[in-house]
């Protein structure tokens, strides 16, 4: 199944017209520092102090969460770990997965130039503190 890729505008239009959820997949200190408004995360990596690792609860919190069939749309930081977020989500059955590719910083160049805008490139609307919906409280939630 071919993962279909949007920009940021159009992950965000199906999130305020089609009932998409927006599931951040960055890291909880990166979903913390600000994210799209009414964003959830599960991070599909941890940061740890030697770099980032597997976070091998993914797949079994939004599968907690959310049925096969339900519309999704999974971001990050610049479109990489989203996309394989998805691939993983669609192995096992997910039906409604949508990639916001660039992510919320956008891709860049070797030199810091945007290549292509994210969310906040954008001039989408970000937010710091999703009521319920960081990680850590999603986690205690569906009990992983």
């Amino acid at each position: 199944m071919s993962i279909p890729r949007l920009s940021p505008g159009d992950a965000k239009q199906l999130v305020d017209e089609q009932g998409y959820v927006y599931v951040d997949v960055r890291s909880e200190p990166e979903y913390a520092a600000g994210h799209p408004v009414g964003a959830i995360n599960v991070p599909l990596l941890h940061a740890a102090p030697g770099g980032m690792t597997p976070n091998a609860d993914f797949v079994a919190v939004v599968s907690a969460l959310f049925a096969k069939d339900a519309r999704l749309v999974l971001g990050c930081k610049a479109g990489g770990r989203s996309l394989r977020a998805a691939e993983q989500l669609v192995a096992v059955g997910f039906t409604g997965i949508v990639d916001q590719r660039a992510g919320f910083d956008g891709v860049r160049d070797a030199f810091g130039g945007v290549v292509e805008p994210g969310w906040v490139e954008a001039g989408l609307p970000v937010e710091a503190v999703t009521a319920g919906g960081a990680y850590r409280g999603l986690r205690t939630k569906v009990g992983t």
